[in-house]
Protein backbone atom coordinates (compact mmCIF):
# COMPACT_ATOMS: atom_id res chain seq x y z
CA UNK A 1 0.00 0.00 0.00
CA UNK A 2 2.92 2.27 0.75
CA UNK A 3 4.37 1.91 -2.65
CA UNK A 4 0.56 2.39 -4.05
CA UNK A 5 0.71 5.29 -2.55
CA UNK A 6 3.55 7.19 -3.37
CA UNK A 7 2.48 6.30 -7.27
CA UNK A 8 -0.53 8.31 -6.47
CA UNK A 9 0.68 10.76 -5.03
CA UNK A 10 3.52 11.17 -8.10
CA UNK A 11 0.12 11.38 -10.48
CA UNK A 12 -1.85 13.73 -8.74
CA UNK A 13 1.52 16.29 -9.00
CA UNK A 14 1.33 15.72 -12.62
CA UNK A 15 -2.40 16.14 -12.87
CA UNK A 16 -1.84 19.51 -10.76
CA UNK A 17 0.89 20.63 -12.99
CA UNK A 18 -1.05 19.79 -15.77
CA UNK A 19 -4.40 21.10 -14.68
CA UNK A 20 -3.65 24.00 -12.55
CA UNK A 21 -6.02 22.24 -9.83
CA UNK A 22 -5.22 23.71 -6.46
CA UNK A 23 -7.27 20.62 -4.94
CA UNK A 24 -5.54 18.10 -6.87
CA UNK A 25 -1.66 19.73 -5.54
CA UNK A 26 -3.01 19.68 -2.06
CA UNK A 27 -4.42 15.97 -2.60
CA UNK A 28 -0.57 15.32 -3.59
CA UNK A 29 0.38 16.34 -0.57
CA UNK A 30 -2.00 14.35 1.50
CA UNK A 31 -0.71 11.62 0.17
CA UNK A 32 2.62 12.31 0.25
CA UNK A 33 2.08 12.52 4.28
CA UNK A 34 -0.04 9.76 4.69
CA UNK A 35 2.98 7.73 2.78
CA UNK A 36 5.10 9.42 5.24
CA UNK A 37 2.77 8.35 8.20
CA UNK A 38 2.57 5.00 7.35
CA UNK A 39 6.34 4.61 7.18
CA UNK A 40 6.76 6.28 10.72
CA UNK A 41 3.62 3.93 12.29
CA UNK A 42 5.86 1.18 10.70
CA UNK A 43 8.88 2.07 12.22
CA UNK A 44 6.80 2.97 15.89
CA UNK A 45 5.92 -0.90 15.73
CA UNK A 46 9.07 -1.82 15.14
CA UNK A 47 10.56 -0.29 17.77
CA UNK A 48 7.64 -0.80 20.18
CA UNK A 49 8.82 -4.32 19.90
CA UNK A 50 12.30 -3.77 21.54
CA UNK A 51 13.01 -6.39 24.75
CA UNK A 52 12.90 -4.66 28.21
CA UNK A 53 16.65 -3.59 29.15
CA UNK A 54 18.36 -1.78 32.23
CA UNK A 55 16.97 1.71 30.99
CA UNK A 56 13.58 1.02 30.27
CA UNK A 57 12.80 -1.93 32.46
CA UNK A 58 8.66 -2.08 31.46
CA UNK A 59 10.00 -1.99 27.50
CA UNK A 60 9.25 0.74 24.35
CA UNK A 61 6.00 -0.72 23.94
CA UNK A 62 4.68 3.20 23.99
CA UNK A 63 7.13 4.73 21.55
CA UNK A 64 4.02 3.64 19.26
CA UNK A 65 2.00 6.06 21.44
CA UNK A 66 4.70 8.30 20.43
CA UNK A 67 5.26 7.93 17.07
CA UNK A 68 1.64 8.07 16.79
CA UNK A 69 1.37 11.61 18.01
CA UNK A 70 4.06 12.92 15.70
CA UNK A 71 1.64 11.15 12.72
CA UNK A 72 -1.49 13.56 14.19
CA UNK A 73 1.36 16.81 14.44
CA UNK A 74 2.20 16.18 10.67
CA UNK A 75 -1.02 15.22 9.16
CA UNK A 76 -2.25 18.71 11.33
CA UNK A 77 1.25 20.77 10.65
CA UNK A 78 1.59 19.79 6.77
CA UNK A 79 -1.24 18.14 5.37
CA UNK A 80 -3.99 20.60 6.73
CA UNK A 81 -1.64 23.72 7.19
CA UNK A 82 -0.24 23.37 3.24
CA UNK A 83 -3.93 22.48 2.00
CA UNK A 84 -5.64 25.65 3.74
CA UNK A 85 -2.59 27.64 2.64
CA UNK A 86 -2.72 26.65 -1.26
CA UNK A 87 -6.04 26.93 -1.26
CA UNK A 88 -5.99 30.64 -0.15
CA UNK A 89 -3.73 31.20 -1.99
CA UNK A 90 -5.52 30.06 -5.22
CA UNK A 91 -8.45 32.06 -4.17
CA UNK A 92 -6.22 35.05 -3.76
CA UNK A 93 -4.82 34.31 -7.48
CA UNK A 94 -6.70 31.58 -9.31
CA UNK A 95 -5.22 30.38 -12.22
CA UNK A 96 -6.10 29.69 -15.90
CA UNK A 97 -8.88 26.34 -15.96
CA UNK A 98 -7.54 23.56 -17.95
CA UNK A 99 -8.86 20.36 -19.15
CA UNK A 100 -9.68 18.32 -16.06
CA UNK A 101 -9.84 14.80 -17.75
CA UNK A 102 -6.50 13.51 -15.93
CA UNK A 103 -7.40 14.90 -12.86
CA UNK A 104 -10.77 12.92 -12.98
CA UNK A 105 -8.65 9.88 -13.80
CA UNK A 106 -6.32 10.24 -11.14
CA UNK A 107 -8.61 10.88 -8.61
CA UNK A 108 -10.77 7.61 -9.75
CA UNK A 109 -7.85 5.40 -9.50
CA UNK A 110 -6.85 6.82 -6.03
CA UNK A 111 -10.44 6.35 -4.74
CA UNK A 112 -11.04 2.58 -5.63
CA UNK A 113 -7.33 2.04 -4.01
CA UNK A 114 -8.30 4.12 -0.81
CA UNK A 115 -12.01 2.48 -0.66
CA UNK A 116 -10.23 -0.33 -0.62
CA UNK A 117 -7.82 0.12 1.95
CA UNK A 118 -11.08 1.53 3.96
CA UNK A 119 -13.12 -1.31 3.66
CA UNK A 120 -10.21 -3.12 5.23
CA UNK A 121 -9.71 -0.87 7.99
CA UNK A 122 -13.49 -0.70 8.59
CA UNK A 123 -13.57 -4.51 8.62
CA UNK A 124 -10.07 -4.95 10.98
CA UNK A 125 -11.59 -2.30 13.27
CA UNK A 126 -15.16 -3.72 13.38
CA UNK A 127 -13.37 -7.42 14.69
CA UNK A 128 -12.01 -6.16 17.23
CA UNK A 129 -13.80 -3.75 18.50
CA UNK A 130 -16.82 -6.20 19.23
CA UNK A 131 -19.82 -5.17 21.09
CA UNK A 132 -18.86 -1.93 21.93
CA UNK A 133 -19.71 1.82 19.29
CA UNK A 134 -17.46 2.75 16.79
CA UNK A 135 -16.32 5.88 19.00
CA UNK A 136 -16.52 4.09 22.53
CA UNK A 137 -13.94 1.40 20.73
CA UNK A 138 -11.59 4.33 19.55
CA UNK A 139 -11.75 5.90 23.00
CA UNK A 140 -10.94 2.72 24.75
CA UNK A 141 -8.45 0.85 22.06
CA UNK A 142 -4.68 0.38 23.43
CA UNK A 143 -3.75 0.07 19.40
CA UNK A 144 -3.17 3.67 17.78
CA UNK A 145 -2.32 1.64 14.40
CA UNK A 146 -5.64 0.37 13.69
CA UNK A 147 -7.61 3.80 14.33
CA UNK A 148 -4.91 6.08 13.17
CA UNK A 149 -5.08 4.02 9.62
CA UNK A 150 -9.26 4.33 9.67
CA UNK A 151 -9.06 8.00 10.30
CA UNK A 152 -6.49 8.34 7.36
CA UNK A 153 -8.27 6.43 4.93
CA UNK A 154 -11.49 8.01 6.09
CA UNK A 155 -10.05 11.99 5.35
CA UNK A 156 -8.61 10.56 1.89
CA UNK A 157 -11.59 9.28 0.54
CA UNK A 158 -13.29 12.34 2.12
CA UNK A 159 -10.53 14.44 0.83
CA UNK A 160 -11.07 12.86 -2.68
CA UNK A 161 -14.13 13.72 -2.73
CA UNK A 162 -14.34 17.44 -2.10
CA UNK A 163 -11.18 17.50 -4.72
CA UNK A 164 -13.71 16.02 -7.32
CA UNK A 165 -16.53 18.02 -6.44
CA UNK A 166 -14.10 21.25 -6.59
CA UNK A 167 -12.84 20.96 -9.97
CA UNK A 168 -16.12 20.09 -11.55
CA UNK A 169 -17.83 22.95 -9.75
CA UNK A 170 -15.26 25.10 -11.09
CA UNK A 171 -15.30 24.03 -14.75
CA UNK A 172 -19.51 24.45 -14.71
CA UNK A 173 -19.95 27.56 -12.67
CA UNK A 174 -16.38 28.68 -14.93
CA UNK A 175 -14.99 30.22 -11.37
CA UNK A 176 -11.63 28.55 -10.66
CA UNK A 177 -11.44 29.86 -7.20
CA UNK A 178 -13.89 27.13 -6.37
CA UNK A 179 -11.09 25.15 -6.54
CA UNK A 180 -9.51 26.93 -3.77
CA UNK A 181 -12.18 26.80 -1.57
CA UNK A 182 -12.33 22.98 -1.96
CA UNK A 183 -8.63 22.93 -1.23
CA UNK A 184 -9.61 24.74 2.38
CA UNK A 185 -11.94 21.81 2.79
CA UNK A 186 -9.82 19.16 1.96
CA UNK A 187 -7.31 20.95 5.16
CA UNK A 188 -10.08 21.64 7.57
CA UNK A 189 -11.01 17.54 7.36
CA UNK A 190 -7.57 16.95 7.65
CA UNK A 191 -7.05 19.17 10.50
CA UNK A 192 -9.86 17.63 12.37
CA UNK A 193 -8.87 14.36 11.90
CA UNK A 194 -5.30 15.51 13.37
CA UNK A 195 -6.94 16.93 16.38
CA UNK A 196 -8.99 13.65 16.92
CA UNK A 197 -6.08 11.38 16.60
CA UNK A 198 -3.52 14.22 18.49
CA UNK A 199 -6.40 13.55 21.54
CA UNK A 200 -6.23 9.47 21.54
CA UNK A 201 -2.63 9.60 21.22
CA UNK A 202 -1.50 11.98 23.82
CA UNK A 203 -3.97 9.67 26.38
CA UNK A 204 -2.21 6.85 25.44
CA UNK A 205 1.36 8.53 25.95
CA UNK A 206 0.52 9.70 28.97
CA UNK A 207 -0.76 6.56 30.50
CA UNK A 208 -3.97 5.23 30.06
CA UNK A 209 -5.34 2.07 32.54
CA UNK A 210 -6.40 -1.37 31.23
CA UNK A 211 -9.85 -1.60 30.12
CA UNK A 212 -12.57 -1.79 33.21
CA UNK A 213 -13.11 -5.39 32.74
CA UNK A 214 -9.86 -6.87 32.63
CA UNK A 215 -9.81 -4.67 35.97
CA UNK A 216 -12.56 -6.48 37.03
CA UNK A 217 -11.42 -9.83 36.28
CA UNK A 218 -7.99 -8.86 38.03
CA UNK A 219 -9.75 -7.36 41.31
CA UNK A 220 -12.29 -10.84 41.41
CA UNK A 221 -9.11 -13.47 40.96
CA UNK A 222 -7.47 -11.63 43.74
CA UNK A 223 -10.50 -10.85 45.91
CA UNK A 224 -11.49 -14.66 45.37
CA UNK A 225 -8.25 -16.38 47.16
CA UNK A 226 -9.40 -17.60 50.54
CA UNK A 227 -6.68 -15.70 51.89
CA UNK A 228 -7.37 -12.29 51.31
CA UNK A 229 -10.37 -10.86 53.11
CA UNK A 230 -10.86 -7.88 50.61
CA UNK A 231 -9.32 -5.68 47.56
CA UNK A 232 -8.44 -2.13 48.30
CA UNK A 233 -7.64 -1.47 44.57
CA UNK A 234 -6.44 -2.62 40.98
CA UNK A 235 -4.30 -0.08 39.39
CA UNK A 236 -3.31 -0.61 35.72
CA UNK A 237 -1.34 1.25 33.14
CA UNK A 238 -1.12 0.02 29.39
CA UNK A 239 3.26 -0.55 28.84
CA UNK A 240 2.26 -1.23 24.92
CA UNK A 241 -1.14 -2.33 23.03
CA UNK A 242 -0.65 -5.72 24.37
CA UNK A 243 1.18 -5.27 27.53
CA UNK A 244 0.05 -4.18 31.17
CA UNK A 245 1.06 -3.18 34.40
CA UNK A 246 -1.04 -4.02 37.53
CA UNK A 247 -0.42 -2.84 41.26
CA UNK A 248 -2.49 -4.92 43.73
CA UNK A 249 -3.41 -3.53 47.48
CA UNK A 250 -5.00 -6.46 48.70
CA UNK A 251 -5.84 -7.20 52.43
CA UNK A 252 -5.11 -10.37 54.09
CA UNK A 253 -6.36 -12.55 56.93
CA UNK A 254 -4.39 -11.32 60.06
CA UNK A 255 -3.44 -15.35 60.54
CA UNK A 256 -1.55 -15.27 57.55
CA UNK A 257 2.40 -15.19 57.92
CA UNK A 258 4.80 -13.47 55.98
CA UNK A 259 6.49 -16.66 54.61
CA UNK A 260 2.98 -17.55 53.44
CA UNK A 261 1.74 -14.73 52.13
CA UNK A 262 4.79 -14.86 49.54
CA UNK A 263 3.41 -18.26 48.28
CA UNK A 264 -0.13 -16.91 47.96
CA UNK A 265 1.40 -14.14 46.18
CA UNK A 266 2.68 -16.25 43.83
CA UNK A 267 -0.08 -18.27 43.06
CA UNK A 268 -2.53 -15.44 42.53
CA UNK A 269 -0.26 -13.77 40.38
CA UNK A 270 0.21 -17.51 37.98
CA UNK A 271 -3.57 -17.56 38.03
CA UNK A 272 -3.17 -13.75 36.69
CA UNK A 273 -1.37 -14.38 33.97
CA UNK A 274 -2.95 -17.61 32.77
CA UNK A 275 -6.67 -15.28 32.99
CA UNK A 276 -5.19 -12.02 31.49
CA UNK A 277 -2.12 -12.66 29.06
CA UNK A 278 -1.65 -9.14 28.56
CA UNK A 279 -0.45 -8.95 32.26
CA UNK A 280 3.56 -7.99 31.99
CA UNK A 281 4.32 -7.15 35.16
CA UNK A 282 2.33 -8.01 38.55
CA UNK A 283 2.67 -6.11 42.12
CA UNK A 284 0.86 -7.28 45.14
CA UNK A 285 0.94 -5.55 48.41
CA UNK A 286 -0.59 -6.77 51.22
CA UNK A 287 -1.93 -3.97 52.83
CA UNK A 288 -4.61 -3.43 55.74
CA UNK A 289 -7.83 -1.63 54.23
CA UNK A 290 -7.64 1.05 56.74
CA UNK A 291 -4.40 1.93 55.80
CA UNK A 292 -4.99 2.07 52.02
CA UNK A 293 -4.39 5.34 50.59
CA UNK A 294 -7.87 7.10 50.39
CA UNK A 295 -8.58 8.54 46.59
CA UNK A 296 -11.59 10.45 45.44
CA UNK A 297 -14.40 8.68 44.37
CA UNK A 298 -13.80 9.18 40.77
CA UNK A 299 -10.08 8.04 41.00
CA UNK A 300 -11.84 4.94 42.49
CA UNK A 301 -14.48 4.45 39.87
CA UNK A 302 -11.32 4.88 36.83
CA UNK A 303 -9.23 2.17 39.07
Amino acid sequence: MLAANIGIAVAKFIAAALSGSSSMLTEGFHSVVDSGNQILLLYGEHRAKKLPDEAHPFGYGRELYFWAFVVAILIFAIGAGFSIYEGYRHIKHPSELEDATLSYIVLGVAFLMEGASWGIAVKEFAAAKGDLGWWQAVRESKDPSGFVVLFEDSAACAGLVVAALGIFASHYFGDARIDGVASIVIGLILGAVALLLAREAKGLLIGERADSRVVEKIRSIVGAHEAVVGVNHVRTIHTSPDGIFAAVSADFEDSVSMGAAETIIEEIEDSLRVAVPQLTSIYIRPEKREDAAVQPRNLQDMV
